[in-house]
């Protein structure tokens, strides 16, 4: 169990993204922000997709290296991107997804100017996942629906480095016990090794953020320790980039974060899908 597959587009690899889009969702994330936790997740999101897109580019071409999906859970199951040209199926290969966002806007970004002050910069900011929040949690059903894409997509790729699931939630499932079912999803193996499933809790209560813990002692509540009993050991290429970012992070830690704010889901982000 290596995890070292190679990735290339006749060995891809798979990101499964699960999206609480419950009512809660509609609270501000964080007691300084602006934004709903919908529109955070929402905007992270949309920046990893860029993200995904760039490292599959070679020159003006995306590679399929990468196949990626959605699923948002709330008052109903949404099982695609809103854009039409990506109405097929869940799992969608990154060039069709580079080239189909569903709008681009225009934004403003406030950085450093060197000399001690800050400027606005307008940049183009690519949109392809949208932000709602309605309903109850059926976190349950998104992962029974998840396993089956992954399976799936293993028994077509059965070398392929293992696909990673990510699910970003700020509540307990309300649809009955996610355990068994994220032990079913961890179960799924390729050749390579068994599917990484990576737990994201966001918080509108400010509290410090806990970042891939090797213990649950220090998780306040039994919400936060079933989250990361969910949640797989980080394998060693990914152990070695959290490392890089987090010199706090140890051997064993598993893909959890709780608390998260919109820096930290950036991070964990960043760090959950840097492999290969």
């Amino acid at each position: 169990m290596t995890y070292s597959a190679e990735i290339s587009r006749s060995n891809p690899m798979c990101f499964l993204f699960l999206i609480d889009q419950s009512g809660s969702m509609a609270e501000r994330w964080g007691v300084e922000s602006d934004k709903s936790k919908a529109q955070g997740v929402a905007d992270a999101i949309n920046r990893l997709l860029q993200t995904l897109v760039l490292r599959c580019s070679k020159g003006e071409y995306i590679l399929d290296r990468y196949y990626i999906g959605v699923i948002a859970y709330g008052g109903e199951l949404s099982l695609r991107f809103p854009s039409e040209a990506l109405a097929g199926n869940l799992l969608q290969p990154v060039s069709l997804i580079g080239n189909n966002p569903l709008r681009v806007e225009d934004r403003v970004k406030v950085k450093d100017d060197g000399a001690g002050g800050l400027v606005e910069q307008r940049i183009k900011f690519q949109v392809w996942f949208e932000p709602k929040a309605q309903g109850q949690t059926p976190m349950c059903a998104a992962l029974q629906l998840a396993r089956g894409v992954i399976t799936d997509f293993v028994s077509q790729y059965p070398n392929c480095f293992p696909p990673i699931v990510i699910n970003i939630t700020d509540g307990g499932a309300t649809d009955g016990q996610p355990g068994p079912m994220s032990d079913a999803i961890r179960a799924v193996a390729s050749h390579d090794g068994n599917v990484l499933l990576l737990n994201i809790h966001i918080s509108a209560n400010g509290e410090w953020p806990i970042l891939f813990p090797t213990q649950d002692g220090s998780l306040p509540d039994d919400f936060a320790k079933l989250l990361f009993s969910m949640s797989s050991p980080l394998p060693p290429t990914m152990l070695a980039q959290a490392r890089k970012e987090l010199a706090s992070v140890e051997e064993g830690a598993r893909g959890f974060a709780f608390n998260a704010d919109m820096v930290s889901v950036i991070r964990f982000l960043d760090i959950g899908t840097r492999v290969g």
